[in-house]
């Protein structure tokens, strides 16, 4: 893809200042899943970027919510499970539970005891990475249940609020934004 689809995609994304509380920058995503063409093209760009950097996943995991739509989308086009990660009180089995931190509040993820095992490699896969907190809980869970975590695939990261180091894995974004 080329620079014309990243500046349609920045383009795309809409920023609403002191969301959802104030002093932040939300970057709200919803114009981009309306555009069918654009979200395809999204999409197709992320498998592409994993591709290259030479990451070869049996599953995606998607951090609960916006992870849940590139993340499945992505595990159906390269023919992998997709592994929810979900707030409390969501799932229905046996699960993991990790707290952390995220940049404007604490927060709890879960995961099936039994969704992935040893020999597993996963790639996480999320709308936005901004302080790592997600990122690292999600890395948390499923390394406490043996998949061994290869990277984080992004569509947007937020410059300056360290989620790439606080990650603590390899990180690909499709675009930067100043936090």
């Amino acid at each position: 893809m080329s620079d014309d689809f990243l500046l349609r995609l920045r383009e795309s994304v809409r920023t609403v200042p002191d969301f959802p509380i104030d002093g932040i920058m939300f970057r709200d995503i919803t114009p981009v899943l309306a555009d069918g063409a654009l979200l395809s093209a999204v999409v197709d760009r992320m498998i592409s970027d994993l591709e290259n950097l030479g990451w070869r996943p049996t599953h995606i995991v998607g951090p609960e919510s916006r992870g849940f739509i590139f993340g499945s989308i992505i595990a159906l086009r390269l023919g992998i499970g997709f592994i929810p990660v979900r707030k409390p009180g969501k799932l229905p089995h046996e699960i993991e539970r990790v707290e952390y931190s995220l940049e404007y509040g604490e927060n709890v993820l879960e995961i099936h005891k039994d969704a992935l095992s040893e020999g597993n490699r996963v790639v996480i896969v999320d709308d936005l990475l901004a302080t790592g907190g997600t990122v690292a809980a999600s890395v948390r869970l499923c390394e406490s249940i043996g998949a061994s975590v290869i990277g984080g695939l992004f569509m947007i990261e937020l410059d300056g609020l360290n989620g790439t180091e606080n990650a603590g894995i390899e990180t690909h974004s499709l675009l930067n934004y100043p936090a």
